[in-house]
């Protein structure tokens, strides 16, 4: 070989050795809460059951069919075609796996067939899907462990990655997971927070070092949950192909991009005739066809990459809306009094053996009840008006009240009885139906 081809062939040869890997972190996040049913002001200590049983059924089995079966399906069929090269990652809160033990175990086993993969990593998160972060430490950990132990015994797997309800996180919610024994933590890659900085990096947490930082790419991954077929969009139809162009638009020293979004991304918010499927489908072809990237698990992006710099977040950040902070939950006055009357009756529950008010507690938790209660309009509020069973915050309101007004007065009785008669009076309770009447 003359010096010169082998001069340019071993320029080639570098070139291509040196070049940085560069990887694609796709996230799924699987919930659905307790419904309440009407729960009147006279209903209050006259009878039990809160939750509607005939609609969360109607609506996990409406999402079952449309989402969870179809998308999971195929991205079995996407793991199977492409071993070792596909990867994704998931959490489930504690809330959706009850209701699928109980309700559509048929879903439940197709999750844990695609979970039992090594390409599929489960992250740990709130059981409740709730706010507890921003309310109690104590009750944080409590459902983080509990969660744990339901995804041991459900997928076989110890998460070392947290994904904190809704993406919310800050400083003291980063070193609680520290503290917890986590790696890494997803959080929102907000502009206010990022600043000149990119989302596309590993990054630490500012109080907690050790404490690994995923950033979400809201942009693409909002291209994908809810831009999709919104109409009038300006870059639709979004083609797999036209994806990786912007995937590859992207300067080559940045190498991760995290896309963060709900499953029901995939036949619900966005409906099957809309293309999203086959959007899924061929993403991964195009990816592996016509750029760089690699797809990784957030466990091991921790493995791959090192953190770049320390982010700070002295305040909650979520990945809710334009302002991605938490006044989708909290910040007017129906909600902060609910979360706070809610959070007063902690103690006294932690002091309650009773099986049934202890489950109720977690239900009544979800960051859902506190979510219908907003009364500002937000970018990504029509994408809830599907699931939402109230006509305005302020019914939202007054019903949960009333629910929690019952669960109060539970509490009292049960602490008031004497040890020998608790027993026969939780089983009165659970003795009456959990179908509430909502004519």
């Amino acid at each position: 070989m003359e010096q010169g081809s082998f001069q340019g062939a071993y320029n080639v040869f570098k070139i291509i050795i040196m070049k940085k890997k560069r990887y694609i972190c796709l996230y799924f996040q699987v919930h659905q809460p307790y419904r309440l049913g009407r729960f009147r002001y006279f209903d209050i200590g006259r009878r039990g059951g809160y939750f509607d049983d005939d609609k969360n059924r109607a609506i996990l089995d409406k999402v079952s069919a449309k989402c969870y079966l179809p998308a999971t399906l195929l991205l079995q069929d996407l793991v199977r075609s492409y071993p070792g090269r596909f990867k994704c990652s998931f959490s489930f809160s504690g809330m959706v796996l009850e209701q699928l033990q109980e309700m559509n175990p048929k879903v439940l086993s197709v999750f844990q067939e695609l979970l039992s993969q090594p390409e599929v990593e489960v992250l740990a998160e709130t059981y409740g899907h709730s706010l507890s972060a921003l309310a109690s430490q104590k009750e944080f950990e409590k459902q983080v462990k509990r969660h744990g132990e339901m995804i041991m015994s459900l997928f076989h797997q110890q998460p070392t990655v947290l994904r904190n309800t809704e993406l919310i996180y800050s400083d003291s919610i980063g070193k609680y997971a520290a503290e917890m024994g986590f790696k890494g933590i997803l959080a929102e890659g907000a502009d206010r927070i990022l600043g000149w900085r990119s989302p596309n990096f590993l990054y630490a947490a500012s109080e907690a070092p050790a404490l690994s930082l995923l950033l979400k790419n809201y942009r693409l991954s909002d291209d994908i949950a809810f831009r999709f077929s919104q109409p009038g969009w300006n870059e639709g139809p979004l083609t797999a192909e036209k994806f990786v162009h912007w995937l590859n638009a992207i300067p080559e020293d940045e190498p991760l991009v995290n896309l963060f979004m709900d499953y029901e991304t995939f036949g619900e918010h966005q409906w099957a005739e809309s293309g999203i499927f086959d959007f899924l489908q061929a993403l991964p072809e195009a990816v592996f066809q016509n750029s760089d990237f690699q797809f990784i698990t957030p466990s091991e992006v921790l493995e791959q990459l090192h953190p770049v710099d320390r982010i700070s977040m002295p305040e909650p950040v979520s990945w809710a809306d334009e302002a991605r902070d938490l006044s989708a939950w909290l910040g007017n006055p129906l909600q902060d009094d609910a979360f706070e009357s809610l959070y007063r009756l902690q103690s006294r529950v932690e002091n309650c053996a009773d099986e049934h008010i202890q489950r109720d507690w977690q239900k009544l938790q979800t960051s859902d009840h506190f979510y219908y209660m907003c009364t500002k309009y937000f970018a990504d509020g029509d994408v809830h008006k599907y699931f939402n069973p109230y006509d305005s915050p302020y019914e939202a309101f007054v019903n949960y009240m009333n629910v929690l007004a019952d669960f109060e007065l539970r509490l009292e009785t049960a602490a008031s009885l004497p040890p020998a008669l608790r027993r026969s009076f939780k089983i009165q309770r659970e003795a009456i139906p959990h179908r509430v009447q909502t004519d």
